[in-house]
């Protein structure tokens, strides 16, 4: 009896957690919240609040900002959140040269890797400029172009009443939304907004996940500003 009872722990024991199953967005009413700029300062108090409300989102690094604060870049990709390039300096990408546009996403790329130990397959092009161009190069370094379907310009209102008015006027289901880890307020009123978008129904997911496995292609630009 008692090596039967050892060997039905053992048995239970060996067998492998399953992983929670995927949000399936074509079933449920899904939303992407996205924050550009950093890492910064702000971002670990944010990576608490999406963790308490069991949100996920997706983060757009900038190179240089990934290489000062390596330890939150790497909490990001911890959490389970994903991550996109978005440029190494943050510089206005049409307004450059060829071999300038594929370096700002070449070192980026780099950087990000070094950092995180993963190699981005996402991009946003700063202040959402982009041509053909920009397109192409992002083509050649192996990455889809992410725009939004609303921003809320919370770098500029700079206030919490108005950032979470902006955000609540912008969800819609299969919404991507726009706003800034670097925004102090943006950071300290999230939690008042992932409860009422949770309150409407909303499922908070990554841009993968939003795209349902059908994406991102390399090369390939999705939503529209």
């Amino acid at each position: 009896m008692i090596h039967a009872l050892i060997a039905a722990s053992l048995a239970l024991t060996s067998v492998p957690a399953q992983a929670p199953a995927a949000t399936d967005c074509s079933r449920v009413k899904c939303l992407a919240l996205t924050f550009d700029d950093g890492p910064g300062t702000y971002t670990p108090a944010l990576l608490k609040t999406l963790q308490k409300a069991g949100a996920k989102a997706t983060f757009f690094l900038v190179g240089k900002r990934a290489e000062k604060h390596p330890k939150i870049a790497r909490q990001i990709l911890a959490k389970g959140h994903a991550i996109g390039n978005h440029s190494y300096s943050h510089a206005a990408l049409p307004h450059r040269s060829d071999d300038e546009i594929n370096e700002e996403l070449k070192l980026a790329q780099q950087a990000i890797q070094k950092v995180t130990g993963q190699r981005p397959t996402m991009f946003r092009p700063p202040y959402g400029q982009t041509d053909d161009r920009v397109l192409n190069f992002a083509y050649q370094n192996d990455l889809s172009q992410i725009l939004w379907t609303g921003s809320t310009l919370d770098w500029s209102l700079r206030d919490k009443k108005k950032i979470k008015a902006a955000v609540l006027k912008l969800a819609k289901r299969d919404g991507v939304i726009l706003m800034h880890d670097v925004v102090p307020q943006t950071v300290q009123v999230m939690p008042e907004i992932l409860k009422e978008l949770k309150k409407r129904g909303y499922h908070l997911v990554t841009v993968p996940t939003l795209l349902r496995g059908k994406g991102p292609v390399a090369g390939e630009s999705y939503f529209r500003k």
